[in-house]
C-alpha cells in the first residue's frame, strides 16, 4: 500500500498536509515500521514559533528516539493530545489518528524541498 497522495513527504520521513493554511504534520508508515512500538511522544506545545527545518519534538520506541522536522514556518496551534496516553496510534494510523502537530503556516516555502507520494514511495519502498 503506498503512501496517501493527499501530503507530502520529506528525506527525514515526515508528511506534511495542508487544509486551509494549517499544516498538519506525521510520521510515515516507513518511518513508523522502522522505529517499531512507540513508547512516547513529545511535541512542541501550542502557541511555539517554528522555522523550516526546525525539531517540533521527539519520538521515542523500544529502539530509539527521534526528532520529528516541520518544513514550514509559522506557529503550532494544536497537539495531538491522544498520543499522550495512546502512542501506539502512530504504529496503527501513522496518516489518520497518529498525526503528531498542526501549524497556521506563514511560509510554505518548505514544503518545495518535499516529494509526491509517488517520489517518496519510490525512494523507500515498503
Amino acid at each position: 500500500m503506498g503512501s496517501p497522495n493527499d501530503r507530502v513527504y520529506s528525506d527525514t520521513h515526515e508528511w506534511h498536509k495542508e487544509e486551509g493554511g494549517v499544516v498538519t504534520l506525521g510520521l510515515t508508515r516507513f518511518a513508523v515500521d522502522a522505529l517499531t512500538d512507540v513508547t512516547y511522544v513529545q511535541m512542541k506545545g501550542v502557541g511555539t514559533r517554528v522555522k523550516a527545518g526546525d525539531v517540533v519534538g521527539e519520538v521515542e520506541s523500544v529502539k530509539t528516539t527521534s526528532d520529528v522536522y516541520c518544513f514550514v514556518d509559522g506557529e503550532v496551534v494544536e497537539v495531538n493530545g491522544a498520543l499522550a496516553n495512546e502512542p501506539g496510534l502512530l504504529n496503527t494510523d501513522p496518516y489518520g489518528t497518529g498525526w503528531l502537530v498542526k501549524v497556521r503556516a506563514s511560509d510554505r516555502t518548505g514544503l518545495t524541498k518535499c516529494k509526491s507520494a509517488a517520489e517518496y514511495d519510490k525512494a523507500h519502498p515498503s
